[in-house]
């Protein structure tokens, strides 16, 4: 049997937390139990039977009832009814139980900690948000990190947790978990944050951009996420994109993918945090410090346009405090811009420009798709 693991996630089985009740879920690991347990996430509570199950993965009625029956026993699986067949008995129908583990989303922003608790489905059962000062360094975020999810999971009831997706400003090295020159932040580069995190939560962690983890999340619905290849832009504090191409997440060999911010869109322009000149990023940024909206839209959709020209993409989806402050705004301007250049390119289609909305979640999305990072090994 084949499995499907990804080499940056830390084994479930292996952590401090393993020794909770069903918290070894190294038997999940396999491919075709989380194609299964990926089909009963997808069926809601309106469940699949295990012969539909079969039809799906092309797996035995045998290999089915084998894998629902351990998921059973685990808790992870339950009866939900039974359903008309067009022949025969009536086909039993199971459902997965969203509360038999969790996953918890930790967003690091560069002045705010947002961190989620999130059942089997993603749905958020408690949220927590707490001031931060990112540039401070290691010792400080450590120890928010750990108060704040420690927090989190008692006011909970200290439900079973697999881990912690923790996403923060890159860049960073997703397989490594280690972050790499954060811009305005030199004393991170070189940090191995993803297992420092893990000691000091005594969780499994998976480490990403926070722009990534957006991304992944809003993956998990692609007709709100507009097709199957979309950009996130993520304006806050920097900004940055989450890019989904035909249905996944491209980080890039090196997880250098989505740096947005820092494409040089005015040659001698203002100088930018990391030391280019005319980054979007800087220009975006010094509009809306002047209060000039119209500018910072114009800019960002300028940025937009540059990316929907290079990667083809469905969808344009936008996010960030910044964006959520102004988001009609930011929305109407983005669009008005991409409109104009569809125009000017002759782009097919009806319409023929990108549409353009705001991402799903408002100021969780990134803590959202933080607990996503988590899911997903149990799930693809």
């Amino acid at each position: 049997m084949s499995t499907d693991h990804d080499p940056a996630l830390p084994d479930l089985g292996t952590r401090p937390d393993a020794a909770a009740p069903g918290a070894n879920l190294l038997a999940l690991r396999g491919h075709n139990t989380a194609l299964v347990l990926g089909l009963l996430r997808a069926a809601g509570e309106e469940g699949v039977s295990r012969l539909e199950l079969a039809g799906r993965t092309g797996l035995t009625p045998q290999a089915v009832s084998k894998i629902t029956a351990r998921l059973r026993a685990d808790g992870l699986a339950a009866e939900a009814g039974r359903r008309a067949s067009t022949g025969g008995k009536p086909r039993t129908v199971l459902r997965l139980v969203p509360g038999a583990r969790h996953a918890v989303g930790v967003h690091l922003d560069r002045d705010e900690l947002t961190c989620v608790l999130a059942d089997l489905t993603g749905r958020p059962v408690a949220v927590r948000r707490a001031p931060l000062d990112f540039v401070a360094g290691a010792g400080t975020v450590l120890a928010a990190a750990a108060r704040e999810v420690a927090a989190l999971r008692d006011a909970a009831g200290g439900p079973p947790v697999l881990g912690a997706g923790v996403a923060c400003p890159g860049p960073l090295d997703h397989a490594t978990g280690v972050l790499r020159q954060v811009t305005g932040a030199p004393r991170w580069d070189g940090f191995p944050l993803r297992d420092a995190l893990a000691e000091a939560l005594g969780l499994p962690v998976v480490l990403d951009k926070d722009t990534n983890a957006a991304a992944l999340g809003l993956r998990r619905a692609p007709a709100e996420a507009g097709g199957a290849s979309f950009a996130y832009l993520h304006l806050g504090t920097g900004l940055g994109a989450g890019l989904v191409l035909d249905g996944d997440l491209y980080r890039g060999p090196h997880t250098g993918a989505g740096e947005f911010g820092h494409q040089v869109v005015q040659l001698d322009g203002p100088r930018c945090d990391c030391g280019r000149r005319g980054c979007v990023e800087a220009l975006c940024l010094a509009a809306v410090a002047r209060g000039d909206l119209a500018a910072a839209a114009r800019v960002l959709g300028v940025a937009a346009a540059n990316l929907v020209e290079l990667l083809d993409v469905d969808r344009v989806l936008l996010g960030g405090r910044t964006v959520l402050a102004h988001p009609e705004r930011f929305r109407d301007g983005v669009a008005r811009v991409l409109a104009d250049h569809a125009a000017l390119r002759g782009r097919p289609g009806a319409g023929s420009a990108v549409p353009v909305a705001l991402a799903r979640g408002g100021a969780r999305t990134v803590a959202d798709g933080a607990a996503e990072l988590v899911l997903t090994a149990l799930f693809r």
